[in-house]
């Protein structure tokens, strides 16, 4: 494992050792085959953050069965806009994996892509009638042509039998299908891909956690503590050209060392979670899908509620989940100082106005955060009603930040997607957020990649959209004016 070495220069740092940074470094070598590419993770090994698959539920999310993308509009209408975005964004990545395996680089799909269907479950008399709504406004368009409908107990049965066993006969319940849905192991996928890119030629340095990063001329200088065994000494640093900070958590304390006026005002919320688990072979032979519901008054979207089938290391689990919580830590592997770390005077005006504006989510998350394994049960009943709780052991999830940003007329706002940041020049950018996350890093990698150096080097967008073809479709062919921030993927 190679050391930092104190006063390296390199073209690219990459900061982070998630599918982020493992995506981006490849696609760098794919259009910059002769420079340096050096990746900065914390922790001894790479993907055990949000990247590690028990951290996570391996949605391929492509919008089939989430509702937090499909809205009800004020006059009744369901807006369609950020499915068919996000369906396009992880049709991305798609593309670059099986570019990168017909190139040799990665293994087959199979190792950590596979076939699940996708579902959405509701009850009630409301729920039948927003999911009917919602069907007939996603079959319209052709990304969704293959969705399926059902408002028979028998057939929705048939396609996941844990979900209609024990259910009353009479109670109304609907259900959509989408046959071609994934389960994807993003922690053997991240892998896999620095075993490819350090193939060619990229240095992984692992238990290497970067503290700070400067201005140093026309270029960056990173603080890095070597973590891999007790030094003494000054940390080691480094000068690079460009820098990403792919570091989950830890990108907003990281981006504010960097003094860029861009992150002025942003904060980050911290939402711990936890999953149910079994890996009971007679549970798991009954059910092969992820079934997504609605989530709850002042619940995130990212603690809809899900039934899952997850295959990690040839293994096959069913969880449950996710049931939030709350915790000052922005990292699993962080801090309890980790939120305080990030206050400042330009974002503490817009973080109280977020607390004010949503008790409704403090309090989920505080109920969320006493529920007993009784009331966790009974939640999981309303998808699966004869679950029963030996079956069951409970996990915890990946710790995921939320932005708060400043906002012209609430002072702040608390979002629930995914954001790029980066500097005018485009020396340096981060990316902030959580949902939908992994699944789209493509698609947030090839606009980092446009965002800063599209404008010097267009033959660079012109690849991506050769390697990834969904891309010249829209969304990340769209060049910005470098005096504005990137905006959220």
């Amino acid at each position: 494992m190679p050391t930092p070495r104190n006063d390296a220069t390199v073209d690219y740092a990459l900061i982070g050792g998630g599918i982020m940074s493992a995506t981006l470094a490849l696609l760098l070598t794919e259009l910059d085959p002769g420079a340096t590419v050096h990746v900065y993770e914390r922790l001894p090994e790479a993907a055990q953050e949000s990247s590690n698959p028990w951290r996570n539920a391996g949605t391929g999310h492509a919008a089939l069965c989430e509702l937090n993308y499909t809205p009800e509009r004020p006059d009744g209408s369901i807006d369609i806009a950020k499915a068919v975005a996000v369906n396009e964004q992880f049709r991305a990545s798609r593309e670059l994996w099986s570019y990168l395996e017909a190139k040799g680089a990665l293994g087959e799909e199979s190792a950590f892509l596979h076939d699940v269907p996708h579902l959405t479950l509701v009850t009630g008399a409301d729920g039948v009638d927003f999911l009917r709504r919602r069907y007939e406004a996603m079959r319209a368009h052709p990304n969704f042509a293959a969705m399926e409908y059902s408002e028979s107990l028998e057939e929705i049965r048939s396609w996941a039998p844990l979900l209609g066993a024990g259910r009353p006969a009479d109670e109304p319940i609907a259900a959509t299908r989408v046959v071609e849905g994934t389960d994807v192991d993003f922690g053997a996928l991240t892998r896999d891909m620095f075993a490819a890119a350090k193939r060619r030629g990229v240095v992984v340095h692992l238990g290497a956690e970067v503290r700070g990063v400067r201005r140093d001329g026309d270029g960056w200088r990173l603080r890095i503590r070597d973590r891999s065994w007790q030094t003494i000494g000054e940390p080691a640093t480094a000068r690079a050209r460009f820098v990403f900070v792919g570091a989950g958590g830890g990108a907003l304390r990281l981006l504010q060392s960097s003094r860029i006026p861009e992150i002025r005002g942003y904060g980050g919320f911290p939402i711990a979670g936890q999953f149910l688990r079994t890996f009971d072979p007679d549970l798991v032979a009954q059910h092969h899908a992820k079934v997504y519901g609605r989530a709850e008054v002042g619940a995130p979207p990212m603690s809809v509620p899900h039934l899952d089938t997850r295959v990690v290391g040839g293994r096959t689990a069913l969880m449950f989940g996710p049931f939030a919580g709350f915790s000052m830590k922005f990292l699993v592997h962080g801090s309890l100082f980790d939120a305080l770390r990030t206050i400042r005077p330009g974002n503490l005006l817009p973080m109280l106005a977020v607390a004010k504006d949503n008790l409704d989510l403090v309090t989920y998350l505080v109920k969320e955060l006493v529920a007993t394994p009784a009331q966790r049960l009974r939640t999981m009943q309303k998808f699966y009603p004869d679950a029963g709780k030996a079956e069951w052991t409970l996990i915890n999830a990946g710790q995921r930040v939320q932005i708060i940003k400043p906002h012209p007329t609430r002072k702040g706002s608390l979002e629930f997607g995914t954001e790029v940041i980066a500097a005018g020049d485009g020396s340096i950018a981060g990316l902030l957020g959580a949902s939908p996350g992994a699944s789209t890093a493509a698609f947030a990698m090839s606009k980092v990649i446009e965002q800063c150096f599209g404008d010097d080097r267009p033959e660079w967008v012109d690849r991506l959209h050769e390697i990834m073809p969904s891309l010249a479709g829209g969304g990340s062919s769209k060049r910005r004016d470098p005096a504005k921030p990137v905006g959220p993927v």
